[in-house]
């Protein structure tokens, strides 16, 4: 009875216990699918999401990427163009730095800058008691070559009546030959003070004394500087106006040292002012330095240009421009190029029918193509011809993809 008994309990319980593992199975399967699928579909979007999230990157149908005209950046001779900074300066030949030979005080001043003057013109009077002591021992000289030429007449009557001996004549000449010397000191004095031989001669004559120096341009030309104001003591030393002929000017430059052997007097050059942007200037060097500026590692270089209107003012800043050596570097042609944003890029084929937008740094132009200084190397596929069509198309991708 017993046995009986406990057989068919033996089989419930392992039918049970084989229920219970099929239903965790069929749960856990009811469980995991749907995560599986979730997990599927969220790969899915995050592989679309990541082709869509770079907008510098497009990839074309077969069709639009038959039109692309494919290649890679060449090796091209170029002609470099050295730029250098250059200024405006007045010729030297044509400059004066006027000052007063004799201190004193300024009484009035006849010129201010910016005025046309003449060569003789006046600029300033001044009073200087310096001229009027110069003057005075001038006089005296004189008076005393005067007193000593008489008295040498006197002894040539005696010598002649008798009356002295000729020693007496000689030592008199002697006297008047000293005086003579000393007058003719103090008249070459006046002169180097700035009086000219009439109005030393009136002096001579009148013996009147004048305090009052007109200090006067040995040029002419414009007034680019006055230092002096009335009232003022002056030096010597003591520049007091600048006078320049601008009708003629220097446009000059430093070229740095590493360039120097490009350079020779005759050189064609173009030079550009900023305040004159629709200008440009074609001239040949008119110097070129000997020697190397020590300080700023750099030669001297100017050419000279006709300023007949004064469109060209000193210290004006300028850029000058030459032909520098030939050398081989890397260049892409124009069709190539897309700007962007003030910046220029051009089209990378990263696989097939795909292509990727990159910036790049350009230089010179050179023809129908522009040098690469950055962003793209020889061994690169790029979008040769077609830039700008690919450029719109992706952003009309970009555009569809943001809605």
């Amino acid at each position: 009875m017993t046995a009986l008994h406990l057989a068919p309990r033996t089989s419930n319980t392992r039918s049970t216990r084989i229920a219970g593992i099929l239903r965790l199975y069929i749960c856990g399967a009811l469980l995991v699918a749907p995560l599986l699928l979730t997990q599927g579909c969220k790969k899915k979007s995050e592989d679309k999401v990541a082709s869509q999230s770079d907008p510098a990157m497009i990839e074309v149908t077969p069709a639009l990427a038959a039109n692309l005209k494919l290649g890679t950046a060449k090796m091209h001779d170029v002609t470099g163009l050295l730029r250098v900074s250059a200024h405006i300066e007045t010729d030297a030949s044509r400059i004066a730095r006027v000052g007063s030979p004799v201190s004193g005080r300024i009484l009035r001043l006849v010129v201010f800058e910016g005025q046309s003057v003449r060569p003789g013109t006046v600029l300033a009077t001044l009073h200087s008691t310096d001229l009027s002591d110069a003057q005075l021992a001038l006089i005296k000289a004189y008076s005393q070559r005067d007193l000593a030429e008489a008295a040498t007449k006197r002894a040539e009557q005696l010598v002649a009546a008798d009356v002295i001996g000729r020693a007496e004549l000689e030592r008199r000449q002697a006297e008047l030959l000293q005086a003579s010397s000393v007058a003719s000191s103090y008249r070459t004095q006046l002169r180097g003070l700035g009086m000219s031989d009439g109005q030393i001669q009136k002096l001579i004559t009148s013996r009147e004394l004048s305090a009052d120096y007109s200090i006067v341009t040995p040029k002419g030309g414009t007034v680019l500087e006055r230092k002096v104001t009335i009232g003022q003591v002056v030096q010597p030393a003591d520049p007091a106006f600048t006078i320049a002929d601008l009708s003629s000017v220097w446009i000059v430059a430093n070229v740095p040292e590493e360039d120097a052997g490009l350079l020779r007097k005759g050189m064609q050059v173009l030079v550009q002012i900023p305040a004159l942007p629709n200008q440009k200037i074609v001239g040949h060097l008119s110097y070129v330095a000997p020697i190397v500026d020590p300080a700023t590692r750099t030669v001297q270089v100017r050419m000279d240009i006709a300023n007949p209107e004064g469109l060209y003012r000193p210290d004006e800043l300028a850029n000058m421009t030459f032909t520098g050596r030939v050398e081989q570097k890397l260049t892409i042609p124009q069709t190539a190029v897309v700007r962007q944003d003030n910046k220029d890029y051009i089209f990378i084929q990263v696989g097939p029918n795909k292509f990727l937008l990159r910036e790049v740094t350009l230089g010179d132009e050179v023809e129908d193509r522009r040098v690469v200084q950055s962003g793209v190397t020889e061994d690169q596929p790029i979008v040769l011809d077609g830039a700008f069509h690919l450029n719109n198309q992706r952003k009309q991708n970009s555009i569809k993809g943001g809605k």
